[in-house]
């Protein structure tokens, strides 16, 4: 029986998409594979039976339907079952943020979504941060933030998303230290020129923390069975890891920062147990990358100290 890796690449997404439109769809047919890949339908055909040898009894024609079928004992060998991914592909098609042409839907089932507030990036920002991060260079850029605008000169090295921004982690020339900015608010980019700053010695990007969350302690048995239950938690505890640079951004989206004499816990739902340990650890990540970047460990691979350039 021919396994995943055993099939080429073009055959095997064909096969993805057959057992996609099983699992999701209940039904495929060869005008499936032809619109998905642009192939004849004579091909589509020959793709349906190379399916079924590779996973025999997956699939059965259906007359009525003049379709193929998942048989009862149907098992995707080809296609990774993902409710998320299903349901952030419709979330993506429905906020218009790509076509259905871009997924396997042929036509998304009812449904809607509240409207998204789009954080508008220039592409142009994005294509320079992004070269900027592939080519290890500081970038001039011109950044608004909620007080002044003002020139500055940053290192990007890497992205991230708080769940409603996107920002660039980079190292800023004028404060001497690792920071976030937001990619909206860069304005402009003008020159660029090689940079010697080290992305390992932000420690607060490359430190992972984990934060322990459990229902409200105020809720009730049965709300926080219900809660364990929605969110995934196992033993009544979810445990999520992030950088320490990201704790401070998903803190405040779960309103884990927040007290809980000033929100009813129906409302709050989660709770932070271990909000010191990050504290602490968010403390000692700063006074790593502090350590490097004073005196001759530095932010540069032994090149020079930044703000003695």
């Amino acid at each position: 029986m021919a396994e995943r890796d055993d099939v080429r690449r073009g055959l095997a997404r064909r096969f993805e998409l057959i057992e996609w439109r099983a699992f999701w769809v209940g039904r495929v047919n060869r005008s499936d594979i032809e619109e998905c890949f642009g192939v004849s339908t004579p091909q589509a055909s020959v793709d349906l039976r190379s399916y079924q040898e590779a996973a025999p009894g997956n699939l059965e024609y259906d007359s009525t339907e003049k379709a193929y079928v998942p048989t009862t004992t149907f098992q995707p060998k080809f296609l990774r079952v993902s409710a998320d991914r299903y349901l952030l592909q419709l979330d993506a098609i429905l906020n218009g943020a790509i076509s259905t042409t871009d997924t396997w839907f042929r036509s998304p089932p009812p449904a809607t979504v509240m409207p998204t507030i789009v954080r508008s990036v220039d592409p142009n920002i994005l294509r320079a941060v992004l070269r900027a991060i592939q080519g290890r260079a500081e970038l001039q850029i011109v950044y608004q933030s909620l007080t002044n605008t003002r020139t500055r000169w940053i290192a990007p090295h890497s992205l991230g998303f708080d769940g409603h921004r996107w920002h660039t982690r980079a190292w800023c020339v004028e404060r001497n230290e690792f920071r976030d900015f937001v990619l909206g608010r860069i304005r402009s980019i003008g020159e660029a020129r090689s940079s010697v700053a080290n992305p390992t010695n932000d420690m607060e990007w490359n430190t992972i923390v984990e934060l322990k969350i459990t229902p409200h302690p105020h809720l009730g048995e049965a709300q926080r069975s219900v809660i364990e239950h929605d969110f995934g938690m196992t033993n009544g505890l979810l445990v999520l890891p992030t950088r320490a640079a990201l704790a401070f951004y998903l803190i405040k989206r779960l309103n884990l920062d927040l007290e809980i004499k000033y929100i009813s816990p129906e409302r709050q739902q989660l709770f932070l147990i271990n909000h010191k340990e990050i504290e602490e650890a968010l403390r000692t990540a700063k006074d790593k990358t502090a350590r490097l970047i004073s005196g001759h460990a530095v932010a540069c691979e032994g090149v020079y100290p930044y703000g003695s350039q």
